[in-house]
């Protein structure tokens, strides 16, 4: 539970106004090593990116770095983005798609940060691809003991939360902002055990789908460079349905689907 507070607690300072930033990304041999393994032979725009990357410069927690992605241009509709952190030992940290309901984009995640890296974001329009991110000086990220007790982890699996940023009252506007909370290890395969000291075997969400309705809000295909018990930050459109359902796939074949209320019991 820790961890669940604190990725909260991480997401909610992206919605403070920040100062300007001052670590853009780096010259990286390691991104052009992988870059046609992520993006194939697509071109990536010269002209800047219709949106905004927003991360720390110095981690205050290796494990759990906050990400945000804001659209800046909402002429330039964003579909999907893909997240990669250079340095990281499995550098594709997620596959987004987003549906119209989720423009103009406001998203945000932690993830696992492993050493000194450049965290970008390659977001695909209908003009092409473009890319934003961060410089970001964190360490150990993947390796970092899990947090609590593992059978407690493990018995709570699949567990999750929803808090609206209206607190769920009934609202007139059709703009929202909702934060999903996840209870899972996710496991690097890099972790030890405190006890025995042996590694613990990976074991991770790898595909997410958040739902209103019929209508699919975003998904996510995730690697180990997201942090335990996930939290997801975004603003969507409101279509009347009375509850988010969220869907999640682990690498075990374990499968967790919840229907969340949107508003407020009482």
């Amino acid at each position: 539970m820790r961890h669940a507070i604190l990725a909260a607690a991480c997401i909610a300072l992206l919605s403070s106004p920040a100062p300007a930033q001052d670590n853009p990304l780096t010259q990286s041999p390691s991104w052009q090593d992988m870059k046609f393994d992520v993006l194939g032979d697509r071109p990536v725009s010269e002209a800047p990116a219709p949106f905004a990357v927003t991360a720390p410069y110095r981690a205050a927690d290796a494990a759990m770095v906050p990400l945000e992605i804001t659209q800046t241009d909402p002429a330039v509709p964003i579909n999907a983005a893909t997240i990669v952190i250079d340095e990281n030992p499995a550098p594709v940290a997620a596959r987004l798609q987003f549906s119209p309901a989720m423009l103009p984009l406001d998203f945000a995640l932690n993830l696992r940060v492993n050493q000194y890296s450049n965290v970008r974001v390659i977001g695909e329009t209908p003009q092409g691809l473009f890319m934003a991110g961060r410089f970001v000086k964190a360490s150990g990220g993947c390796s970092a003991p899990a947090g609590g007790d593992a059978a407690q982890a493990l018995a709570a699996m699949g567990q999750m939360r929803l808090d609206m940023a209206d607190g769920g009252a009934q609202v007139s506007t059709p703009r929202r902002t909702a934060e999903i909370m996840i209870r899972h290890p996710n496991y690097s395969g890099l972790q030890r055990d405190q006890i025995t000291q042996l590694f613990i075997s990976a074991h991770f969400i790898d595909h997410l789908e958040v739902w209103q309705g019929d209508e699919m809000l975003f998904s996510l295909d995730g690697g180990i460079s997201i942090s335990e018990d996930p939290v997801f930050r975004f603003a969507y459109t409101e279509n009347g349905a009375p509850t988010l359902k969220v869907i999640a796939t682990d690498t075990e074949g374990n499968t967790f689907t919840r229907e969340l209320p949107k508003l407020a019991e009482g």
